[in-house]
């Protein structure tokens, strides 16, 4: 009876992963779903506490496993509650890589179970389950690989290190990669008494390829290795679900790696980069080469705020195009208003979501959601970059490379090849910004000296609230 009830229990909680991540696809029912798959995942954490029963296994030490979690609940709901939208992209880092350490540590866990259950010698060679000695292998090294590789994103996210690449860097990572597959396909085949060593110099591998494979990765490609390694997670997820036939466990993994990776593609896409040459370390470019692509273009002109309240006022058609600055002033309840506001007098106003604006994937869906800013509104790159033709302003807060020119027009440059927003179409491009500084890929905008292009200087949230002063004035 009692495993019937632990079965419902993984059902419902695998129904509710499902639901979740389908309402999670909306920003108007994305804090809802969160909540039912959160509401899920509880049911079946208490289901395996009090209801599973193994071979000769009754869980225990309950007071072990309730002191973690309540440990680990306090520290969540204070982190979440501190953190300020602009650093949300490094705690998505951290706690996706505490999930990768999570089935790294089920791994060794369980090898050394298996170590203590069978001798090294014959009796190792033919009793180790080889289904569960390969599944063991491949959340070893997808865990470590995700685990190290988020520490290093959340670290470089943070500021507290740079871009660092040398000179056959590729070619190690490959070797590193190959070498742990390598070294874990030698051990599932001829099982030698080696094996506890080997075991360890893959974890040693995985954990220096995780360590490279972000390192030289910087610019505006860092919200496509934070997907990646969230689909590692996932991948590593339903390894611990397969070894523990944990039911639950393997749909979430799956869904999340499955999802990550998907992602992850159509990101890549959007960047027009390589999938292969992220998993090899060679996506972006680091900041020298970044530096060294651009120089000064020439001389941008101000706008004032009275003749930017004029010229959106008695504009038909206005594009809002956020980027990482809006975050950081926290200005988006600001720019909601300020839409109301030009809505209210006859303006059509839609905002341009570049797939990597910010800093993760779908963070100016999460602000301008987070200001009720209605979905419908929210146009992605394909659709509304041809309509900047018609568009008589636009009014890029604080976004540079997703509408940098050079992506399109410089050979040199970092980000050449990537799919830009074609803001320079429209009849008055008005840009604000902190100051004349490069964005996230260290190169200058080509597009801030354009002759359709003004500068409105300041922080995002003050400059938009004196420009709906200015309007109501009008």
């Amino acid at each position: 009876m009692e495993y019937s009830l632990l079965t419902i229990c993984y059902l419902i909680a695998s129904i509710t992963f499902i639901l979740g991540l389908k309402m999670l696809s909306n920003p108007a029912s994305a804090r809802k779903g969160n909540q039912i798959a959160a509401i899920g995942m509880a049911i079946a954490i208490f289901g395996t506490i009090f209801l599973y029963e193994g071979k000769d296994i009754k869980l225990g030490n309950y007071l072990w496993i309730f002191g973690g979690i309540a440990i680990g609940t306090i520290i969540g709901a204070f982190a979440a509650k501190k953190v300020k939208m602009t650093d949300m992209p490094q705690m998505v880092s951290l706690f996706n890589g505490m999930g990768g350490a999570c089935a790294a540590i089920i791994s060794i866990v369980e090898f050394n179970h298996l170590m203590h259950d069978h001798s090294i010698g014959n009796s190792f060679l033919s009793d180790i389950n080889g289904t569960n000695l390969l599944i063991i292998m491949a959340g070893l090294i997808i865990g470590s690989v995700s685990f190290t590789g988020s520490m290093i994103a959340w670290a470089k996210l943070d500021g507290r290190l740079h871009d660092y690449s040398f000179k056959g860097q590729h070619l190690v990572n490959i070797f590193l990669l190959l070498a742990a597959i390598g070294l874990s396909t030698f051990v599932l085949l001829s099982r030698p008494e080696q094996t506890i060593l080997f075991f360890y110099i893959i974890l040693g591998l995985s954990v220096m390829y995780g360590i490279l494979f972000v390192m030289p990765i910087g610019g505006a490609d860092m919200p496509v290795v934070i997907s990646l390694l969230n689909s590692f997670t996932g991948v590593a997820a339903a390894c611990g679900g397969f070894l523990y036939d944990n039911k639950a466990m393997m749909t979430g993994g799956i869904l999340v790696g499955a999802a990550g990776t998907l992602l992850t593609m159509l990101m890549c896409k959007a960047m027009n980069r390589s999938l292969t040459n992220v998993l090899i370390g060679s996506f972006g470019g680091n900041a020298a080469s970044a530096a060294a692509s651009g120089g000064s273009q020439g001389q941008y002109k101000q706008i004032s705020l009275s003749d930017t309240a004029v010229l959106m006022s008695y504009s038909s058609k206005v594009v809002i195009v956020p980027g990482y600055g809006l975050a950081v002033a926290q200005a988006q309840h600001a720019c909601h208003e300020l839409e109301k506001l030009l809505t209210e007098k006859g303006v059509q106003v839609t905002y341009a979501i570049h797939p990597v604006a910010g800093r993760m994937p779908g963070h100016m869906n999460v602000l301008l959601a987070e200001a009720d800013v209605s979905y419908e509104k929210l146009k992605e790159m394909e659709e509304v970059n041809d309509e900047f033709p018609y568009v008589d302003a636009v009014l890029v807060l604080g976004a540079n490379d997703v509408v940098n020119p050079a992506a399109k027009t410089d050979p040199t440059s970092p980000i050449y090849g990537m799919p830009i927003l074609d803001v320079e179409l429209a009849k008055h491009v008005i840009v604000n910004k902190r100051s004349m500084k490069p964005g996230y890929a260290g190169i200058e905008n080509d597009l801030f000296f354009r002759p359709k292009t003004s500068m409105l200087f300041g922080d995002s949230k003050k400059v938009i609230q004196d420009l709906i002063a200015e309007i109501k004035n009008l």
